[in-house]
């Protein structure tokens, strides 16, 4: 029943600054029905090498992370992949490339769509499809 964006996260990426913008529209739309959900992943040049303790933490005291954080999981196609992932890819023919790729799933849980690793928790094609999502 929430607007929700999954993104695959790691703590040593050049990415990683974006945990504050994803921060950022968690705290500003939570209360509308959105929520960021990070899944933290190693797959994309070790840079997520950490148990969960030490990413929560890590996440918790470098960018003030208070959105759900999942197990650390594989978010590309084989025996090992996510059932998140699984369905994430089912749904958009998409896989994430590297870390910090965002599905954008609607309310009645279909994805609406994914955004690579460039696009930014900021920008406004992100931000207009949250809004009109939210509707």
């Amino acid at each position: 029943g929430k607007v929700t964006l999954v993104v695959n996260v790691a703590s040593r990426c050049g990415y990683t600054n974006q945990y504050a913008g994803l921060q950022e529209l968690h705290e500003e739309l939570s209360a509308q029905g959105f929520a960021v959900l990070g899944f933290p992943s190693n797959e994309f040049g070790g840079q997520e090498p950490g148990s969960p303790e030490q990413i929560q933490q890590f996440c918790t005291s470098e960018f003030g992370v208070t959105f759900p954080m999942f197990a650390k999981s594989e978010v590309k196609p084989g025996d090992g992949q996510s059932p998140v992932y699984a369905f994430l890819q089912e749904q958009t023919n998409e896989v994430p490339g590297w870390n910090f790729c965002k599905y954008l799933v609607g309310k009645d849980g279909q994805v609406i769509a994914f955004y690579s690793s460039a696009v930014t928790p900021d920008a406004a094609e992100l931000r207009k499809a949250i809004d009109k999502a939210l509707g």
